[in-house]
């Protein structure tokens, strides 16, 4: 059975982060009332998302594509988990909301083991209830990654989670507690790729503790999230996990049949054909550690892009 992984509301800075993107969006709202309560019955998109960064950003870069295509769109930000924005989307309430396809599986209750994109998204169509469907999976996920730095890479020749198995014996890991024993985790990667660490350090859940203790070489390998702004400001490389056994973590979003045009649904589909990790990281990175406005961050890439 697919595991769900944390909430995805943990991040370095989140809370600061999340009071600074939230002054700064103001000027989101299409009738200039506040973007950050439920609005319904606007006649447009709406665009919402979870209360945490990434998420922010997500939606804002997507309601700004929607725009550009002259789409009236109205925002509805920092919503709450996904217990809270999911009936919404659900009742129609907001037409689209970035999402995580494995996550959202898990949500769904289901037995699945789908781990793959491709896997996960099939299972999903066959989930949903009526009246809620996924669009196109970005190639960007927000997953666990393991991740050492540039130089252990090239001293090792670590490409993939499987080069550390020869190695491994003589390294130690860090990550938070839980991660010790969880299938996606040390159980699964001993499983599937034969790594076995010298030592499991317990830091914490891919914040500044394990950041700070890969980067002093006080550990060798670090579990973090795969769009943490320290992949893009420090010298850490993420190993690839050619196996899934971390599943599918794609930007994907959920959206209410009917509430998107063709022409926005295409909008959303191109979005997301663009991001990366590596661009998704890089950009959550100017709105966390660079403390850039969301608006313009979102700005400037989609101009970057053509979709302005």
């Amino acid at each position: 059975m697919f595991v769900a992984r944390r909430s995805l509301l943990t991040r370095s800075l989140a809370g600061a982060a999340v009071l600074a993107i939230s002054a700064t969006l103001g000027a989101c709202g299409g009738d200039g009332g506040n973007p950050l309560t439920e609005g319904e019955g606007s006649g447009g998109i709406v665009v919402g998302s979870a209360n945490f960064p990434e998420s922010v950003l997500l939606a804002e870069i997507y309601a700004q594509a929607l725009e550009a295509t002259g789409a009236e769109v109205e925002r509805t930000y920092n919503i709450g988990s996904r217990e809270i924005y999911y009936g919404q989307v659900e009742r129609g309430a907001i037409s689209l909301m970035p999402e995580y396809n494995g996550a959202l599986l898990a949500y769904l209750g289901t037995d699945s083991s789908a781990r793959t994109t491709e896997d996960v998204n099939a299972a999903l169509a066959e989930a949903l209830p009526e009246g809620l469907e996924v669009l196109e999976s970005a190639p960007a996920q927000n997953t666990d990654a393991l991740v050492v730095t540039e130089d252990t890479a090239d001293r090792f020749d670590l490409a993939t989670i499987a080069d550390l198995a020869p190695v491994a014996g003589a390294m130690r890991v860090g990550a938070a507690p839980e991660f010790a024993t969880r299938e996606q985790g040390l159980v699964g990667i001993e499983e599937t790729y034969g790594v076995v660490f010298e030592e499991f350090v317990a830091t914490d859940n891919s914040g500044p503790i394990t950041i700070t203790s890969l980067a002093r070489g006080d550990i060798d390998v670090a579990n973090i999230y795969s769009t943490d702004p320290a992949l893009s400001s420090r010298p850490f490389v993420v190993r690839e996990d050619t196996d899934s056994v971390f599943g599918a973590q794609n930007i994907t979003p959920l959206v209410a049949s009917g509430t998107l045009s063709d022409d926005a649904v295409s909008r959303a589909n191109e979005v997301s054909s663009r991001l990366t990790t590596d661009i998704l990281a890089g950009l959550l990175a100017s709105v966390i550690a660079d403390r850039r406005d969301v608006n313009e961050v979102a700005a400037e890439w989609l101009a970057e892009q053509g979709l302005a």
